[in-house]
C-alpha cells in the first residue's frame, strides 16, 4: 500500500535519539535549546524560537501572550485542521470563521476586513499545505485596525514568502513537527518571534508559569501549561533540520509531477504551484455525486488499487462543536464544497516518480477518462 504520507527517518535520526537516550536526560534539556538555536539561523531575520510539545501548543501559547480572552473573536479560515478553532475556545475567545479560496484554501484580506467587528482581537492566517498566504495585506490591515496577528504555519516549516521564510518576519509564527509534517520530532511543535519582549511571557506559559532568579528562586505570577518538547524529539529534529530543503525540493518535484500528469477533468480541480511552496500535502477536489459514486467508495477503490489517501480537511464550523455556536450548512460555500470533496493524494520524498504516475493513471481510470 502506498500511504498518503510517510515521515523520512534515516540511520542519523535513529542514532541521535539513541544518543540522548543514553545520556541519561531524555526531558527538555540542551537538545532542545540547540534545537531552537538552529531553527533560528534557519528562519533568519533575528527571530527568537522556542520549542513546544506540538503545533497546538505553540498556537495556544501565543494566543495567551497576547493576552486573547472571553469576550475576544479570532478571526480563523473556516478551512484548516480543527486544532486552529479549538485553541480559540481553549482561552475562551470565540473564533470568528471566514471563507477561503477554493484553490489556494487560504484566507485573505478581503475576507478578513469584512468579519472585522468591535470583539476582534487577532487575525489567524493558515498556510494551507504548505502555501503561503498572502501576509503582506493581512499584516497592514491588522496595523490598521490594531490587531494582532498569529500565523499558522503548522503546515509551512520550509514555506516562502515573497522569498523570505515564513517564520523570519510577523510575530508570533507556529510550527508543527507532527509525523505527517514536513520534517518531525515525533510529536512537537515551535513558535518563532521577531518581538524577542514576550519570549519571557512564553516561556513561562510553557512550563506552568514558572520563573526562576538567578539563584534558582522559583516564582509563579500566572498560569502555565506543560507544552516542553523532551530532548528525545528535539534531537530527531536536529538530524531532521539539515534536510528539510532537500525534502521540500524532492516534494516540490513530486507535486509538479503530479500538475503534469493529472488528467484534464470537470470533476477533478487541483492545486496550484506557486513560489514559495512547500508541498506539506496535495490535495485535490473531486465531484463524487458527478461520478456517480460518494468519497468513501472512491477511497475504497483507490486502495484497492495499492494506494493510501486522506481527507483534509472537512469544514471546521459544520463541526457539532461549532453549529452550537450557531454556524451552519450554507455559511462558507467553499470551505463547503472542500470539505465535501477533498482528497489528498500520496506526497513524501520517499516517493518515486513511477508512484506518481501510478496514482494518476488510477485516478484517470477512477475519473472515467
Amino acid at each position: 500500500m502506498l500511504p498518503f504520507t510517510r515521515p523520512s527517518i534515516g540511520e542519523e535520526e535513529q542514532t541521535a535519539v539513541r544518543g540522548v537516550l543514553a545520556s541519561g536526560w531524555i526531558t527538555t534539556g540542551p537538545k532542545a535549546k540547540a534545537f531552537e538555536e538552529a531553527l533560528a539561523d534557519y528562519l533568519g531575520g533575528g527571530v527568537r524560537v522556542l520549542a513546544f510539545n506540538s503545533g497546538t501548543s505553540a498556537l495556544e501559547a501565543a494566543l495567551l501572550a497576547a493576552d486573547v480572552g472571553p469576550g475576544d473573536e479570532v478571526i480563523v479560515p473556516a478551512m484548516s485542521f480543527v486544532a486552529s478553532a479549538n485553541v480559540v475556545l481553549r482561552v475562551g475567545a470565540r473564533p470568528r470563521f471566514v471563507d477561503v479560496d477554493p484553490v489556494s484554501r487560504n484566507l485573505s484580506a478581503v475576507r478578513v476586513e469584512a468579519a472585522i467587528n468591535p470583539n476582534t482581537k487577532a487575525i489567524m492566517p493558515v498556510h494551507f499545505a504548505g502555501r503561503p498566504v498572502d501576509l503582506n495585506p493581512v499584516y497592514a490591515l491588522a496595523a490598521v485596525k490594531g490587531l494582532v496577528v498569529i500565523e499558522d504555519a503548522a503546515q509551512a516549516i520550509g514555506t516562502r514568502y515573497r522569498d523570505r521564510p515564513v517564520g523570519a518576519f510577523g510575530n508570533p509564527v507556529c510550527f508543527s513537527f507532527h509525523p505527517n509534517k514536513n520534517i518531525t520530532t515525533v510529536e512537537g511543535g515551535a513558535l518563532a518571534l521577531a518581538d524577542h519582549s514576550i519570549a519571557k511571557r512564553l516561556e513561562r506559559i510553557r512550563f506552568h508559569g514558572i520563573e526562576k532568579d538567578e539563584s534558582g528562586n522559583v516564582q509563579v505570577s500566572e498560569w502555565g501549561g506543560k507544552m516542553n518538547l523532551p530532548d528525545v524529539g528535539a534531537a530527531l529534529g536536529l538530524a531532521q533540520l539539515p534536510k528539510l530543503d532537500g525534502f521540500n525540493a524532492r516534494r516540490r518535484e513530486l507535486a509538479v509531477r503530479y500538475l503534469e500528469r493529472l488528467p484534464s477533468h470537470p470533476s477533478l480541480l487541483v492545486p496550484e504551484d506557486v513560489p514559495g511552496h512547500s508541498w506539506h500535502m496535495f490535495c485535490v477536489c473531486i465531484d463524487y455525486s458527478a461520478l456517480g459514486t460518494d468519497r468513501t467508495g472512491f477511497m475504497a477503490a483507490l486502495a484497492e488499487h495499492g494506494i493510501g489517501s486522506g481527507i483534509h480537511y472537512p469544514a471546521i464550523h459544520l463541526f457539532a462543536l461549532y453549529r452550537r455556536l450557531g454556524y451552519a450548512p450554507g455559511d462558507f460555500a467553499a470551505a463547503e464544497r472542500i470539505g465535501e470533496q477533498t482528497l489528498t493524494l500520496p506526497l513524501f520524498p520517499g516517493m518515486a516518480d513511477a508512484d506518481v504516475d501510478f496514482v494518476c493513471g488510477a485516478l484517470g481510470e477512477l475519473l472515467g477518462d
